[in-house]
Order: structure tokens, then sequence, then C-alpha cells
């Protein structure tokens, strides 16, 4: 791992501490949100390679987020993180794109398993000139000079 950037979007204050402290000592690097409307945000400013989302937040869920990352190029890869059994949202959540749907509680190493998986299949479908590769399109349209 190279300091991959992720997007942890979950509005459970201790569940979002843990899961960035986890992830950060291992290398990533973790930029927080509590719900779906800052978590676009952050996607939109941050490029991120992963993004990690719970189901059921205010002001925004976890399948909107998914549903927006639909529509831009390139789009990272997702795990939705919820503690609903429901199977009709796991399987709502796979068609929308998500690579892993975990439910809470979940074992670290579980999280931490994933999150490898994922960006593994990241770089193995991309371009072939870095892992940045897929992330400079999107970067693109928004700089106007350069």
């Amino acid at each position: 791992m190279s300091g991959e950037r992720i997007v942890l979007i979950e509005d459970d204050r201790e569940i979002q501490s843990t899961l960035k402290t986890v992830l950060s000592e291992i290398g990533y690097r973790v930029f927080t949100a509590t719900n779906g409307v800052d978590g676009q945000k952050l996607i939109q400013d941050e490029n991120p390679d992963l993004v990690i989302t719970d189901m059921m937040m205010p002001r925004m869920g976890g399948f909107p987020v998914l549903e927006y990352l639909k529509t831009i190029d390139s789009p990272p890869s997702v795990i939705m993180i919820t503690a609903n059994e429901g199977g009709r949202h796991k399987a709502y959540a796979e068609m929308l794109g998500a690579v892993d749907y975990l439910r809470k509680p979940f074992a670290m190493d579980v999280l931490i398993e994933s999150v490898n998986k994922a960006l593994e299949k990241r770089k193995s479908q991309g371009s072939g000139a870095g892992s940045n590769a897929p992330l400079g399109k999107r970067v693109a349209r928004k700089k106007s000079s350069g």
C-alpha cells in the first residue's frame, strides 16, 4: 500500500474514529464524513481510491452515494458497511457497484482484508500507468488551467 486515499462515510463517531485509526495506522490516507452529503463533497475534493460508506445515515445514506458514484468517470471502489440484516439491501448495493458489503459488527481483520482486495482489484483494472491514472481523468475536468 502506498498511501491510497479512502473516504470513510460513517455517522457513528466512535465507529468512524476506530476505522480511521486502524486504516491510518496501516498506511492509508483516510478522510471522514458523517453523512452522504458531506461524503459526496469529500469524494469530489479528494478523488479517493476507495469509499467505505455506512448504509443508514442522516441527511443522505449510502445508497444515494453509490448512485452518485455511478455518474462519475472512473469511480472509486466501494465497500458498504451496515447493521442491517436485509439480503435485498446487499443485492441492491452490489447492483450499484459495491465490491463488498460488511455487516456490523465485524472484525477489523475482515475490514482490512476487504479494503486490500478492493484496492488490488482497482489497481488490476487500471490503465497500467500507475495507481493514480484513473484519478487523473476526474481531476482534469476540475482544473481549467495548468
